[in-house]
């Protein structure tokens, strides 16, 4: 009994010593630069908040915080990548709803986005937006939808790419109303935007921030958004939901996470400070004014979001037995 006594007491110090030593380590955090993983090529939506944040990030901490991109895979290399990074806030990882789109879309992915990431942070949301060429015969919502409901598999629409968060929009209202449309799938935002532009696809599913210059030029037309509210830079355009259609609701969102096993201290720490970087007006104004909504929530939110958004997408991609390119 004594022997076991003394085996309790040793265990003890020595998990006090640990957890001693990583609250000691998460203390002094950050004591190196810090860097942030994107998994898509530079100048994209998730460039442009890394960068901002990254740099707001730096200024608070003191310390640098540098954007490393690792494109490629549909972002799963990226996202492997950083869920095999240690686990000492380092290396953080921020990603579009491939996040939570990926999983449901590919098999041997290489990492679990429950049990591989911790979460962090979901800072912005980008609302996806309906747009067609000038020369489209609908120019709003009820004009859209009669149109493709009266020739059936006659219109084509473009995305960023299957699987891609204005395709599974896209594909969300398909099943919801019974349309027949073909996807044409881009490798981006861009070349989807100017395959519109160019009006060899007429129709186009879009994040926001990519098409922001060519509605406002007329070179586009919005018909609607798909997220549960507008956005103050094209304020004229109204959402689906308003349209009297409802659960249609779909966003591509951005998420910053850590490798699981990162100390609770330093994620709390991250969270803190990117949300205080996100309530300067400054800030602000630049991601508004760059097509983003901009949030705040607890590491908790956000991991009961990615559950949901998961659940979500994954009845879309079963339901419409959408495969990856």
């Amino acid at each position: 009994m004594k022997i076991f006594n003394r085996f309790l007491i040793i265990l003890g110090i020595i998990s006090f010593n640990f957890s001693f030593n990583i609250s000691l380590r998460a203390q002094e955090y950050p004591n190196r630069p810090i860097k942030i993983v994107i998994p898509y090529p530079p100048g994209g939506p998730s460039d442009i908040v890394g960068r901002l944040l990254g740099q707001a990030l730096s200024e608070s901490l003191g310390k640098s915080v540098f954007i490393e991109s690792k494109p490629g895979a549909a972002a799963n290399i990226g996202m492997q990548y950083v869920a095999r990074s240690n686990a000492d806030g380092y290396t953080l990882l921020l990603v579009s709803s491939n996040l939570v789109i990926n999983p449901n879309l590919y098999s041997n992915l290489g990492y679990d986005v429950i049990k591989d990431f911790a979460p962090i942070l979901m800072p912005v949301g980008s609302p996806n937006l309906i747009v067609v060429h000038p020369s489209f015969p609908a120019k709003n919502v009820q004009e859209f939808l009669a149109l493709i409901k009266a020739s059936p598999g006659k219109n084509d629409f473009a995305s960023p790419g299957g699987g891609s968060g204005p395709h599974l929009s896209a594909e969300l209202l398909k099943l919801k109303l019974n349309l027949n449309m073909q996807h044409i799938p881009f490798n981006g935002g861009g070349p989807a935007l100017q395959a519109v532009l160019g009006n060899q696809v007429p129709i186009g599913f879009s994040t926001l921030p990519p098409a922001i210059a060519q509605v406002k030029s007329g070179k586009l037309v919005g018909i609607a958004f798909t997220s549960s509210s507008r956005s103050t830079v094209l304020p004229d355009i109204p959402t689906l939901v308003e349209s009297g259609i409802p659960e249609v609701e779909g966003e591509t969102l951005q998420f910053i996470v850590a490798p699981a096993g990162t100390p609770s201290v330093i994620i709390q720490k991250l969270n803190l400070e990117f949300n205080k970087a996100l309530s300067n007006p400054e800030l602000q104004a630049k991601l508004i004014n760059a097509g983003f909504f901009v949030y705040n929530n607890s590491p908790e939110q956000v991991a009961q979001k990615i559950r949901l958004e998961l659940d979500k997408w994954g009845a879309v991609i079963k339901a419409g037995k959408i495969k990856p390119d």
